[in-house]
């Protein structure tokens, strides 16, 4: 969406309280070769990129001549920086010296991720040392420019700013605001759609002289597109790392999932999403539909930040009732409930964390805050994550809401304005990312219980009659792999389907060289069913998953040697893989996909994978074992669900097929089927 120019600029790698740092990743290429930039007046670039006048000339020309603006166009390099000099740009201070920086500085930690020979680096003389460095005018003549920015993280004193009109109308920093970090450079874009015909300036700004008080700063492009597509003559949405049937977002930094609700045959998919870089900051709902919960079309953003701060994560439900009254003219209203994170920007310094309301009546495509907002102020600490949903016997909207340390409290409202606390929720070992739900028990017809969740998927299972939750036993655990968080399930899904679908960001990835940043976990159907250890929360891969398959691969009743692996495939890439083993005298049993091994360890009775282990007991002296292979992904499902082991994973390169084993003693294969999967992407 569009800011009109006395918007205050957008910020980047805003630094969310409370939250462990992120790992900065490199988005460099696979070498360093110069990309061809567009040359205005020969036909290779050997100073600096910079001929404003001519592109001046070529933008007019081109508006005079009546080129279709729909058709591509190449990119237009603005700087490299890899000539003897600043090519116009003029220079105040002593912090970017006479002429671009040639790498790393004396004192300085090695500088990476820069292309070519040169880049601009403030830390000449040190962190001490100030000034700007500011381009001469140019016309904005496509829909980003895009760049590529390292060093500190101090908005308005080491950034890199875009000038209109003698206003900042966009901005963005390094990561780093704390010691350690890294001086490698990260890609990131501003959309300047708007701005498109209009003259400009690029300012980079160094007026800080603490840790980290220096800018990086290298290859300022315009472009129709937001950063290049990692890795040679790679088609989008199948980069080298690219899942290809988990949900990423088309460019840069994505974390919780917001916002699950189902209308009118969308699933809706709001997202913890960094519009501008590749890492966690300037907090936005991102926005994505699918019809069948695989094949994703991504929107534009859905909730951006604003004075009483960036947007934290939350819910979303479809108010049937019109409780809250903000549907008209026959329309129902989907309502967007979050937090407002103040203090996490430069606008709402000041401001508290506080929770807030916005509303669509076009099917989600656009979302109007409610001008009352905040619908609940400041309750302690960073207090956030508001979950929502409707309790048909009281008739109230029930609200789970994240405190801080492992608890939570409970909220209701008659009308999604006004909110009376009820109770507060410990979950020990947990926080933040609160889930409230009912589910029925399986087998137990009549009987269904409630279930609250924490980000980390720790679960309680109790009754709730509208004023108090009772918990009926400590938290449990459904997943034991290394990279499951911030789960969150579905509002509102028909009767007739009768799931709760739930889906978790898989935390931690890394996906080395992309123009995105992390996934979402495969989403899965939750059902409630009686074990000899009480009630327990089952995970499996929604029924839709099937959709995928190829042709299987099908073996039965194999009788598995001790050491001796059995190859079930020898190529692909992307597998659902189901097996049952018959344990008999073996030690551990299992298989190999692409490389990775999950078993089961015998005498632990444990599942095991990509070094995680889930306790699990036979069933009978067999065990079941589903393994879900994407790219960069590895989640594995032990009897039928009991357990699940969510990975985020870099195959060897090269690794392909599948086998299956037995190793300490002999045991039996009793069924495996192998299918290959197809992408979703096209």
């Amino acid at each position: 969406m569009a800011l009109i120019l006395n918007t205050p600029p957008r910020r980047l790698s805003l630094s969310k309280p409370s939250l462990s740092k992120p790992r900065w990743l490199s988005l460099s290429k696979p070498s360093l070769s110069k990309p061809r930039w567009l040359s205005l007046s020969k036909p290779s670039l050997s100073k600096p990129s910079l001929i404003f006048h001519a592109l001046i000339l070529f933008t007019l020309s081109s508006l005079a001549s009546g080129r279709s603006v729909h058709s591509p166009r190449p990119d237009i390099a603005l700087a490299d920086f890899d000539g003897e000099d600043y090519a116009g740009w003029a220079v105040e201070g002593s912090a970017f010296g006479e002429r671009p920086a040639r790498g790393t500085l004396p004192n300085q930690m090695p500088v990476s991720g820069y292309l070519g020979r040169g880049l601009v680096n403030s830390y000449l003389g040190g962190d001490g040392a100030t000034g700007t460095l500011t381009s001469p005018p140019f016309v904005i003549a496509r829909k980003r420019i895009r760049f590529l920015i390292g060093g500190g993280q101090h908005p308005d004193r080491t950034c890199i700013n875009l000038v209109l009109n003698g206003q900042v109308v966009r901005t963005a920093t390094g990561p780093n605001d704390r010691p350690g970090g890294s001086e490698r450079l990260s890609w990131a874009s501003w959309d300047v759609s708007e701005f498109e015909g209009l003259t400009a300036r690029i300012r980079i700004v160094d007026t800080a002289a603490e840790g980290w008080g220096h800018i990086n700063v290298d290859q300022i492009t315009m472009s129709d597109t937001e950063m290049e597509a990692a890795g040679p003559n790679r088609a989008e949405y199948d980069e080298a790392y690219r899942p290809q049937f988990h949900f990423t977002s088309k460019r840069n930094w994505l974390n919780d999932p917001n916002g699950l609700v189902y209308y009118k045959g969308e699933y809706h998919l709001f997202f913890q999403h960094n519009p501008f870089g590749t890492e966690w900051g300037n907090m936005t709902w991102g926005h994505a539909v699918s019809r069948d919960l695989l094949h994703w079309k991504q929107l534009p953003d859905a909730i951006r930040p604003d004075r009483l701060g960036t947007v934290f994560s939350g819910s979303a439900v479809i108010d049937h009732e019109n409780t809250g009254g903000f549907a008209a003219n026959g329309r129902t209203a989907m309502i967007a409930l979050y937090t407002a994170a103040g203090g996490t920007s430069e606008e709402s310094k000041g401001q508290p964390f506080t929770q807030c309301l916005a509303y669509s009546l076009d099917r989600g495509r656009t979302f109007q805050r409610w001008n009352g907002n905040p619908i609940l102020g400041h309750v302690e600490a960073e207090n956030r994550d508001p979950k929502v949903v409707w309790h048909a016997p009281t008739r109230r909207w029930i609200m789970a809401l994240y405190l801080n340390e492992s608890r939570f409290a409970l909220f209701r409202s008659p009308d999604l304005k006004r909110w009376d606390r009820i109770q507060t929720v410990e979950v020990p070992g947990s926080s933040e990312c609160p889930d409230f739900f009912e589910l029925p028990v399986v087998g137990m017809p009549g009987v269904s219980k409630w279930v609250f969740t924490a980000a980390n998927g720790l679960y309680l299972v109790g009754d709730f009659d509208g004023s108090a939750f009772t918990p009926e036993g400590p938290p449990q655990r459904p997943d034991w792999g290394g990279n499951f968080y911030a789960v969150q399930t579905y509002s509102d899904l028909p009767k007739a389907d009768g799931r709760r679908i739930q889906i978790a960001w898989m935390r931690g990835g890394e996906y080395p060289g992309m123009p995105f940043n992390q996934q979402m976990s495969i989403p899965c159907a939750l059902t409630l069913r009686p074990t000899s250890d009480g009630l327990r929360l089952y995970r499996w891969p929604v029924q839709e998953l099937d959709r995928l398959r190829g042709v299987a691969v099908r073996r039965e009743g194999i009788a598995l040697e001790a050491d001796r692996p059995w190859t079930l495939a020898d190529k692909g890439e992307l597998w659902d893989i189901e097996a049952e083993f018959e344990i008999g005298s073996a030690r551990t049993v299992g298989l190999r996909a692409l490389g990775e091994t999950v078993q089961y360890d015998v005498q632990a009775a444990e599942l095991v994978s990509h070094g995680h282990r889930a306790p699990l007991a036979p069933d009978g002296g067999r065990i079941r074992i589903r393994a879900i292979v994407d790219r960069t992904s590895l989640e594995v499902f032990g009897n039928d669900g009991r357990v699940s082991l969510s990975s985020c994973v870099l195959f060897p390169p090269q690794a392909a097929g599948i086998e299956v084993f037995s190793e300490g003693g002999a045991s039996t294969l009793l069924r495996v089927t192998a299918y290959p999967l197809r992408r979703v992407w096209k």
